[in-house]
């Protein structure tokens, strides 16, 4: 079985490759062992310094590379709002940056309803970028989902920016949809689906 190490500690985002990966092909799903950062005994805090999603997510897998010699892949993604020069991007965790903290989506979201009062155009989209280091190459894998910021938060589920984001074709944000519709049109899921058929057609 092939190890790979999958540069995040979010149970959620390792549950997902696996699931999708057996989903995909139960039989090659044997191929792989998908690892955390944990499972490694990486407990550092690996730098994300990029001015691109494409850059971070590298940063990220390069680090496991380098210091753990395995075979790795990392992700990277954020929301761009067209009507703000698509920020917050690569900041998205850390827009409010509020006395330091990072990730505090409610004041995330309440720094981005205010700088949008009063503008009409609200076309948004989430972007993710993987970056897979394997056998010696570099590979990247992209997903957007494209759609529009409300004008005030709707629905309890998902995380992030996800009250306030409607994708296209919906009449309802991410935080109103069950976490497998979601999964079904988001940008990661998108993303995570382009991973692993490439994991797939590379032991054919």
């Amino acid at each position: 079985m092939k190890k790979i190490v999958f540069a995040t500690n979010n149970r959620h985002k390792i549950e997902e490759v696996r699931g999708l990966l057996k989903k995909a092909s139960p039989v090659l799903s044997e191929e792989f062992e998908i690892l955390s950062l944990a499972d490694i005994g990486c407990t550092e805090d690996i730098p994300e310094t990029g001015s691109t999603f494409a850059e971070n997510a590298f940063l990220k897998a390069e680090y496991v590379k380098v210091h753990y010699d395995m075979d790795c892949f990392a992700d990277d993604s954020g929301l761009e709002v067209r009507a703000l020069g698509m920020e917050p991007g690569v900041r998205s965790a850390r827009y409010a940056d509020v006395l330091g903290r990072t990730h505090d989506s409610e004041a995330n979201m309440d720094k981005l309803l205010q700088n949008l009062q009063n503008v009409r155009d609200r076309q948004a989209q989430f972007r993710t970028v993987i970056v897979l280091l394997m056998d010696g190459k570099k590979e990247e894998f992209e997903g957007i989902c494209r759609g529009e910021i409300m004008q005030e938060r709707s629905g309890k589920e998902g995380f992030g920016y996800d009250p306030i984001f409607r994708p296209e074709g919906h009449t309802v944000t991410f935080a109103e949809m069950t976490m497998e519709a979601k999964n079904q049109i988001s940008h990661r899921g998108q993303a995570v689906r382009k991973l692993v058929d490439y994991l797939i057609q590379s032991v054919k």
